[in-house]
């Protein structure tokens, strides 16, 4: 293909504006609320794939930029989900040709995120400045776990180790045991990705509204110090110890804890409010002389009447005891088992789609929902589609697209 031409009167720098006004279907209504939205990820693992993947939920038109090789993270490419809602391109950036791609898809796009360790796309020469020098109106999203500054800066790291720097996992797990890991949800996830969208998103607005970009530097140590907001609020009003297990929600109220079940089952109770209480200890059946809740120094005592109480009954027979009421309490799920629940069913929360089962986009949409249009990208698989419909200057063959795969958030599991 040919590089389009600009128009008498129009920078170059305005051709990646023209083109989207220009794209078919390139309406909100169409897909999602980010129809229309060009987004190049650069191939990696953790936070800035997700982040790719829920810019891609929500109707972006993502384009991964894969290694030879494949990934590193060793899961069949047709299996990883984050890899769902996108098209993939294979290119060397040790080469001119694959650097010469990257700069053309950033001359096309509206985003572009990067999860290398600081300085790396710059010696690749595809940092902010190669990219910005093709399109000013660029949103350069760079995800990391440390940060682009500071000592650490430079060093490898991964989720546990951002966590427990940042206070998190020091909060999480008994009082008097080792501190629970939270599987990467809390640190690449929740601190990361989710933040890494957020400034995108952001920075999206600030360039549709200037006509200038910017590069966005999120990382998940200052994620998970941000998530902290409110707790760090409540120590400095004294009422959160700078300790697990002591507080509130941290598990040492008992009831805000998880007991185990007669058949090894566990119990999530979350009974906070004086109302729902009352209903969780007449559910329950604890003895009216049980402890007062408000009694701090009889917590153990109660506690130990709770547990008691949920080790007579297997889980399945306690969650029928408190369907339906406001004591707030749930069965403790497996991943399977979440799936199935009936409430997660009617909502469609999940999706059993191209036989993985799968969350859903979120969150939903009246007007622009969210779908499932594509299952997981094979590296390489777009190449020729990508270079048709993003009016690439050179087209090079690529492997047979896939069918897509059209499924609304709201589908139900067959």
């Amino acid at each position: 293909m040919t590089e389009a031409r600009t128009r008498p009167g129009e920078r170059a720098g305005d051709r990646p504006a023209r083109r989207r006004a220009e794209r078919p279907g390139g309406s909100a209504s169409a897909g999602g609320p980010l129809a229309g939205v060009r987004v190049v990820e650069l191939a990696g693992i953790g936070p800035a794939p997700f982040a790719a993947m829920l810019l891609g939920d929500l109707g972006a038109d993502v384009v991964r930029v894969d290694r030879p090789g494949g990934s590193r993270l060793g899961v069949d490419p047709a299996h990883d989900v984050t890899n769902r809602n996108k098209r993939s391109v294979v290119a060397d950036l040790k080469s001119e040709e694959g650097v010469r791609l990257v700069l053309d898809l950033a001359a096309r796009a509206d985003v572009l995120l990067e999860g290398n360790r600081p300085g790396v796309a710059e010696r690749l020469g595809v940092g902010p400045a190669a990219c910005h020098a093709r399109n000013p109106r660029l949103v350069y999203g760079r995800m990391t776990g440390w940060g682009q500054d500071g000592p650490l800066a430079p060093r490898a790291g991964h989720d546990i180790g951002y966590i427990a720097v940042a206070g998190a996992l020091g909060m999480i797990g008994p009082g008097d045991g080792p501190p629970a890991i939270p599987a990467n949800l809390l640190g690449d996830y929740a601190g990361g990705s989710l933040y890494l969208v957020t400034g995108v998103l952001a920075a999206l607005h600030h360039a549709r509204a200037t006509g200038t970009g910017q590069v966005v530097d999120a990382a998940v140590v200052d994620g998970v110090a941000h998530l902290g907001a409110m707790i760090r609020g409540m120590v400095a009003a004294g009422g959160w110890q700078d300790r697990r297990g002591a507080n509130l929600l941290d598990g040492g109220c008992p009831y805000y804890a998880v007991y185990e079940t007669a058949d090894g089952g566990w119990m999530a109770v979350g009974a906070l409010e004086p109302a729902f209480y009352a209903e969780f200890v007449r559910l329950l059946g604890l003895p009216e002389d049980a402890p007062d809740r408000g009694d701090l120094g009889r917590w153990d005592e109660l506690r130990t009447l709770i547990a008691a109480r949920f080790a007579s009954r297997t889980r399945r027979e306690w969650t029928e005891v408190f369907e339906g009421s406001d004591a707030c309490t749930a069965p403790v799920l497996s991943l399977a088992e979440a799936a199935a629940h009936p409430h997660l069913a009617a909502r469609g929360t999940f999706a059993g789609t191209g036989g993985i089962t799968q969350p859903a986009p979120a969150p939903r949409f009246s007007a622009t929902p969210g779908a499932l249009r594509r299952p997981p990208a094979l590296p390489g698989a777009h190449t020729a589609e990508v270079a048709r419909d993003w009016d690439l200057p050179v087209c090079v063959p690529g492997a047979a697209t896939p069918t897509p795969l059209v499924e609304r958030a709201g589908d139900r599991l067959p």
